[in-house]
């Protein structure tokens, strides 16, 4: 959201609420701000532009709130706006490391990107790998000799983050694998990693799955929502496979029909996040997928608009947006679709290792982690050990 002038103090930070992401400026310091998130957290920052025209301002993270006193923030901030502005590096580096020189943590980036990133990794991960570096840690230390960067900088760098803890750990453990395979391209010294210390922030699990009545009322908004025309049966079919099969959603709109078997129900992926697999399709799911058309100058089951013609995410998240806001469920993204099968499967008696296989999980910790059992299941359960029990005891 667009900031808002005010006199920073202490107690005004400290009573700051928002609904969402806001940053409120110092009036007394122009450039020195507060950015206020809607979970409570608090993050000082810098906004300041350098001596050359035209090139971008630079955005500096100062501290959290709960860390520094404003009137402390203030002092910093004014040291980094008058460093910004006469072209030096906001946060001076260690003597040692500004004589030294050596490749900069940009050129290490680069090594990462060609000779690991493009080579290793699937086509999605690479673009997210890319975000990673051109949001976060370039514009944080992309210039610094990878020599100077310290255990700080990168503590800094997940403070930059504020409340976004899954991004903060993403972008320490790419830093940290930067470094690793910098050491075999020569380009780091053995043992220097800065993330090495670097404790990984506590993450939340995510429990959201769907009820019985709310399977239902999507069911009965996407049927609306076609007969409408506000989405495309074909949109509303893929959403529907992908309740039916816990499948990726890449894994649907990827879908070719030369990996299609309707007479055995099931799907040969020839690619997917783990590699090649097999996905069994219930009889709900083939029928699904026998009444859509074939058009026969497109292989993609979901055909759509997208530079290669297949239907696009950003597509399908669109009409998503649409069929949850109808349905009233705009805390529940696509992907928990693919939790909800997990925990569906899990209550109805399913063992992990079945439910890894029907995901496609490499490995069982990380159907663990999908799979949750519902609040009232877990309550019957309690009443029933407990009941044996009291037999016995009262």
């Amino acid at each position: 959201m667009a900031g808002q002038l005010k006199t920073l103090t202490n107690r005004m930070v400290a009573a700051l609420k928002v609904e969402r992401d806001t940053v409120f400026w110092d009036r007394n310091l122009q450039g020195f701000g507060v950015r206020v998130y809607p979970t409570g957290g608090k993050v000082y920052i810098v906004h300041a532009r350098g001596p050359t025209k035209g090139k971008r301002p630079r955005r500096v993270t100062i501290g959290r709130h709960d860390v520094l006193q404003t009137d402390q923030a203030r002092q910093r901030a004014a040291l980094i706006i008058a460093r910004i502005k006469a072209g030096e590096e906001p946060m001076p580096l260690p003597l040692a490391a500004r004589e030294s020189g050596g490749p900069t943590v940009a050129d290490l980036a680069a090594r990462y990107l060609e000779q690991h990133v493009a080579v290793r990794l699937k086509p999605a991960t690479q673009n997210y790998v890319r975000g990673i570096l051109r949001n976060h840690i370039l514009p944080a230390v992309g210039r610094v000799p990878a020599a100077a960067v310290e255990r700080r900088h990168v503590i800094e760098l997940q403070q930059t983050l504020g409340t976004r803890i899954n991004t903060a750990n993403k972008v320490v453990k790419i830093l940290s694998h930067m470094y690793r395979l910098g050491v075999g391209w020569g380009l780091v010294a053995e043992g220097r990693n800065p993330c090495r210390l670097v404790e990984k922030l506590p993450e939340r699990p995510r429990e959201r799955f769907l009820t019985d009545a709310e399977y239902a009322r999507l069911g009965r908004v996407m049927d609306e929502a076609v007969e409408s025309g506000a989405a495309s049966p074909v949109a509303v079919t893929a959403l529907r496979l992908l309740m039916l099969t816990g499948c990726r959603k890449n894994e649907v709109l990827t879908l070719r029909w030369t990996e299609v078997d309707l007479d055995t129900g099931e799907l040969h992926l020839a690619d997917s996040k783990t590699g090649p697999r097999v996905v069994h399709l219930p009889p709900t799911a083939v029928k699904l997928l026998e009444a859509l058309p074939r058009p026969q100058d497109s292989p993609w089951v979901f055909p759509g608009r997208d530079r290669d013609g297949r239907f696009s995410g950003g597509g399908l998240h669109h009409v998503w947006r649409t069929v949850r806001t109808r349905a009233d469920l705009d805390d529940v993204r696509i992907h928990d679709l693919r939790h909800s099968f997990a925990s569906r499967a899990l209550a109805l008696g399913e063992t992990l290792p079945v439910i890894g296989r029907l995901l496609g999980h490499s490995d069982i910790e990380a159907t663990a982690r999908y799979a949750h059992l519902p609040d009232a299941l877990i309550h019957e359960s309690a009443e029933r050990i407990a009941d044996s029990i009291a037999d016995e005891i009262l």
